[in-house]
């Protein structure tokens, strides 16, 4: 079984509630498993729209080059600039969601066990804000891998 986060994980609780602070609409978090060539979210703010449940496959595709391997936040700020990448674009547009940043968590190893997901209305993510929520991801990363089971 891979490793996951707790129910109830303080670190993942904490971190949706200062990223809601901050304007965030949609908040989970995805885990990898680079060896088993699977994602799974792990925490959701919108459990109706976005349920826990499942693997699916982990995609080698742009936003994996780039987020994941070169280990760089994905910003897109219209739902051109995600549509591309995430095959759920109509559902989160149709929440009345126009933008999204997705930051990397790397492990002790430097591989990336998570990715944090954040929605919010198109134009959402300035460079003050990203630098925000980058901040706040870091400050919570060494919680989140810890609470890793």
């Amino acid at each position: 079984m891979s490793a996951q986060l707790p129910p109830t994980s303080p670190s993942a609780t904490a971190l949706h509630k200062a990223c809601a602070d901050l304007g965030t609409i949609l908040f989970t978090l995805s885990l990898l498993d680079p060896a088993r060539g699977v994602v799974w979210r792990n925490y959701t703010s919108h459990p109706a729209e976005y349920p826990l449940h499942g693997t699916k496959p982990l995609d080698h595709d742009a936003w994996y080059e780039s987020c994941v391997v070169g280990q760089k936040p994905f910003v897109a700020n219209t739902p051109a600039e995600f549509e591309t990448h995430f095959f759920d674009h109509a559902l989160i547009t149709s929440m009345g969601l126009g933008s999204a940043m997705n930051i990397p968590l790397a492990d002790a190893h430097g591989e990336v066990r998570i990715t944090v997901n954040l929605l919010a209305e198109s134009g959402h993510f300035t460079k003050d804000r990203q630098a925000a929520y980058l901040d706040l991801a870091q400050t919570h990363r060494a919680g989140l891998l810890s609470e890793l089971a």
